[in-house]
């Protein structure tokens, strides 16, 4: 029998998931999204609970490979750091060395400034829309990639369990259907993304977040353009999950819908042509075009600088430094800058002392920065001793933990401690509440 005569009770799960919304980048979460949260998500979709910030945003930059934070927010004022590092060390403003430059000038007082490349983290730091977090890691630390970048998902010195962004859906939206909730730009969503509940969406481009029942089989469009012009299907009762199926179908093709016509208009600024500038350019025209979308995620990658670091790194923090000028001066002409915070961090950062490859191997501790005019701007806690360390790695000032519970807290107005499953004190990161 053809299809284009296939009774709307005859959809079942099985031709949704083959011809359905077909997202490239959900192929792998279908299913467990379904199983898991099916029923609930259809009794309190879109629902939102007590306190939460509808009208505030979370912007999430991953900076992946263990960024040297000795040279991202150099302490050009101490010796011990210059000895350590003899040929990769950066000079302090107005010092002279020709393979490195010099730092921009943080605090002369604290002897701290930004990589050369850093130009556009320094204007943002300057105008007062930046915070650098110093020396920020966990108890214990783990110089996996993997595992490390599992513990700063998880919010759990074991990386263990859902993400924390993941649970904080969980706990304060009741299913809000994605992509409303949350956004990943790139071929894969992290791990800090997923919740019991809530799963987010990934896509490299707006092109790849599209409509596919159509162009899949015919004969499976016309129920969902029944949906759009009249409704739940007949024959096929409210509260079931074939209704939420067909729900979340419809919610997903007038999504894709909005984010390529947001994402098709021109910014308001200059982007860099990196993967970075790329990824918050259509974050900011998904902003922009009024996504009720919570939190997104980006990342650059490339950190683990084992080897002839000075370049490598260097045209890192040109690309990140130019890019976060970029998304938050955009932010900043569409006027939403005050409802947008955006927070940067790496799983871990470098050993003290170079290596033989004038590289440097993998660290602990590392610097974290926050973005947005409603940051504290300036310099946050305390830069680790490069002499008092831990088998030659820098000793963590700030639980990093504490910049989650800040951020929940204040900013998303969520339950820290309910999300990151203990009572962790939380960092004043924010010039009001």
């Amino acid at each position: 029998m053809s299809n284009h005569h296939v009774p709307p009770t005859a959809l079942s799960r099985r031709v949704f998931l083959q011809h359905g919304v077909m997202l490239a980048s959900m192929a792998s979460t279908i299913p467990a999204f379904i199983e898991r949260s099916a029923m609930g998500m259809l009794a309190t979709q879109g629902a939102s609970g007590p306190g939460v910030a509808e009208d505030r945003v979370l912007v999430v930059v991953q900076l992946s490979g263990g960024n040297d934070g000795l040279n991202t927010v150099v302490p050009f004022g101490s010796a011990d750091y210059y000895n350590a590092r003899p040929t990769l060390a950066i000079g302090g403003p107005g010092t002279v060395r020709d393979a490195t430059g010099q730092a921009l000038l943080l605090d002369r007082d604290q002897g701290l400034g930004l990589h050369p490349n850093l130009t556009g983290l320094k204007e943002l730091y300057d105008s007062g829309r930046a915070a650098v977090i110093q020396g920020t890691g966990y108890p214990n630390p783990n110089r996996s990639h993997f595992t490390s970048m599992d513990i700063w998902h998880t919010a759990r010195v074991d990386g263990k369990g859902t993400g924390w962004v993941g649970r904080y859906f969980d706990c304060t939206c009741n299913g809000t259907p994605v992509p409303e909730g949350a956004v990943a730009i790139g071929g894969q969503a992290p791990l800090a993304m997923m919740g019991e509940v809530q799963k987010p969406i990934a896509f490299e481009s707006a092109e790849l977040f599209r409509w596919l029942g159509k162009e899949l089989h015919d004969g499976l469009d016309a129920p969902y353009e029944a949906i759009n012009r009249a409704g739940p299907l007949e024959g096929i009762e409210q509260d079931t999950q074939m209704n939420f199926l067909m729900r979340t179908a419809l919610d997903a093709q007038v999504s894709s819908d909005r984010i390529r016509s947001a994402v098709a208009k021109q910014p308001l600024v200059t982007y860099p042509q990196s993967s970075l500038g790329n990824q918050l350019r259509t974050i900011a025209a998904m902003i922009r075009g009024g996504m009720r979308t919570r939190v997104y995620y980006a990342s650059i990658s490339g950190f683990d600088t084992h080897g002839g670091q000075i370049g490598t790194h260097a045209n890192l923090m040109r690309q990140f430094g130019d890019a976060i000028l970029a998304f938050q001066n955009d932010l900043k002409a569409q006027g939403n800058d005050g409802r947008v915070l955006t927070m940067c961090f790496s799983e871990f950062g470098r050993r003290v002392r170079q290596n033989a490859s004038n590289g440097t191997d993998h660290g602990t501790a590392a610097p974290m920065f926050l973005l947005g005019s409603a940051v504290r701007s300036g310099i946050l806690g305390a830069h680790p001793s490069l002499t008092d360390l831990d088998q030659g790695d820098l000793k963590y000032t700030v639980d990093f933990r504490s910049i989650y519970a800040g951020v929940l807290e204040d900013w998303l107005k969520a339950p820290a401690a309910k999300i990151l499953g203990a009572e962790i004190r939380k960092a004043q990161l924010l010039t009001s509440g």
